[in-house]
């Protein structure tokens, strides 16, 4: 399984935790952010006749690396793990305030468009760089390097689940090279696991630090269940941090974003408060005017873009230029969503005849070499410009601009609890779905990525799925 090691002798090694980053991370980010900032300040402030350029490159430089160091941009364990444009944005708004603040101290405040115009190819490099950085180091774990060898420690149960989320996907810095048991049973695949039982000579955890060290162990990862109470994990806590290592606990939540989890302390119990998902309020009425402006402002400029399109699918096959469909929104509600037609206009019928070749393992049917797809529907599906008309839908309040994918009434009647979850929200045009894989996703990954939406969604969050859109768009995987 991906992000398993196996314990046999001559098993490939792992290295050790984030320090086993490549050493060249820092040195190139570092000077991606010092000379781009530099040069373009200079050459800017020089091409509009700003007094001093070198003076101001210099203390720009020095100020992008003085946010980004403040914001722990270079710290081993936060390189590499970001590729979000949202962390680089927030970093760039706060220079802009702090060389603002400056030009008051220092009474030299430069024209704002030459100071903007000198100062984004700061963010737009920095991005860039971050997101090579972070391909690298998620092909170097897909190879099982640049991760923390992890021990995991629970009930069967518990173990199994935990050990399988961490196999499902290789993003992440964790690769389990032992598992032990506590008490009685086998996991489910059946492989081999070391033992623990907490006897009365007090010793577990003794001999769960021999374990640990026996798999060079660089985490010990609790999963509690019904024998691993609370004073049991405080005596394995005990032992671990005494012998140095670092020890981290599963409570046994899925899908639930950290901004959503506040620890705090009663009565000597450690508690994790959930916050309910964003449902209303201020952020939900800015979400739905911005869909609807963003809609609006969009049919307006793509016009052109749009008549184009329907002439090129009316001259390429007989038929009308949209295809409108009965799609489930928000709270089972259905509405009819609108595309550019890409394939042959009888393709509704010919679906039958199609089925046994489904290549999607859930209920969603999807074909890599469709026949019923067109040849301008070929290239309108690379990219994704067959969805555009569904501006209207969102201008319209069906739909949103960025949300789950609008399931079919077929595939909404065989949903199972788990999955109505998702139609707890509006669907969108694009998503989590679209930006990490569309059609090559499976139909749980689908579900899981859906389900991770409407419980975590925020402002910034569907801001990062935007700038990610893009450029899945033009990288076109997934999309047939």
């Amino acid at each position: 399984m991906p992000g398993v090691l196996p314990k046999e002798a001559g098993a490939r090694p792992v290295a050790s935790g984030h320090r086993a980053k490549p050493r060249w991370y820092l040195p190139v980010v570092l000077w991606v952010d010092v000379v781009v900032t530099a040069v373009s300040v200079h050459l800017v402030f020089d091409t509009a006749r700003e007094p001093h350029p070198a003076r101001s490159a210099l203390v720009a430089a020095l100020a992008w690396t003085a946010v980004q160091a403040v914001r722990r941009r270079y710290g081993r364990a936060e390189l590499g793990e970001s590729r979000g444009a949202l962390p680089v944005l927030h970093d760039w708004l706060i220079l802009l305030g702090a060389l603002a603040v400056l030009g008051v101290i220092t009474r030299y405040t430069p024209e704002l468009p030459t100071a903007l115009a000198a100062l984004a190819p700061s963010a737009v490099c920095t991005l860039i760089s971050r997101r090579r950085i972070h391909r690298h180091l998620t092909e170097a774990r897909r190879a099982a390097q640049v991760v923390d060898r992890v021990l995991v420690v629970g009930e069967p149960g518990a173990l199994d689940d935990t050990v399988r989320r961490l196999a499902s996907s290789t993003d992440h810095p964790c690769a389990v090279v032992g598992t032990v048991v506590v008490g009685d049973g086998t996991p489910v695949d059946g492989t081999p696991a070391d033992r623990l039982d907490f006897g009365a000579d007090g010793a577990a955890g003794r001999r769960l630090v021999d374990t640990a060290r026996r798999h060079r162990a660089d985490l010990v990862l609790l999963a509690p269940g019904a024998r691993l109470t609370g004073d049991r994990l405080r005596e394995l806590c005990w032992a671990l941090h005494d012998a140095g290592l670092p020890v981290a606990l599963t409570p046994g939540l899925v899908e639930t974003s950290v901004k959503r989890l506040k620890a705090y302390s009663i009565a000597g119990l450690t508690l994790l408060r959930i916050e309910p998902p964003l449902d209303g309020g201020a952020q939900a009425a800015l979400k739905a005017a911005t869909d609807r402006c963003a809609a609006a402002l969009g049919l307006l400029l793509l016009s052109p873009l749009l008549v184009l399109l329907t002439a090129a699918i009316r001259l390429d096959s007989r038929g009308p230029a949209l295809y409108r469909q009965q799609r489930v929104g928000r709270d089972q509600e259905t509405f009819t969503m609108w595309k550019f037609r890409s394939m042959v206009i009888d393709a509704d019928r010919r679906m039958a005849e199609l089925q046994a070749r489904n290549e999607h393992d859930g209920l969603m049917f999807k074909m890599r070499r469709d026949p019923r797809v067109t040849r301008v529907g070929r290239v309108l599906r690379r990219t994704s410009l067959d969805e555009l008309p569904q501006l209207f839908n969102v201008l319209r309040g069906d739909m949103s601009m960025i949300g789950p994918r609008p399931p079919l009434p077929e595939e909404v009647a065989s949903y199972d609890a788990t999955a109505m979850r998702r139609l707890r929200v509006k669907p969108g045009m694009t998503g989590l779905w679209q930006v990490s894989g569309r059609s090559d996703l499976s139909w749980d990954e689908t579900i899981q990525l859906d389900l991770h939406y409407v419980d975590n969604w925020s402002l910034s969050s569907d801001l990062d799925v935007m700038s990610r859109t893009l450029r899945a768009v033009v990288d076109g995987r997934g999309a047939y």
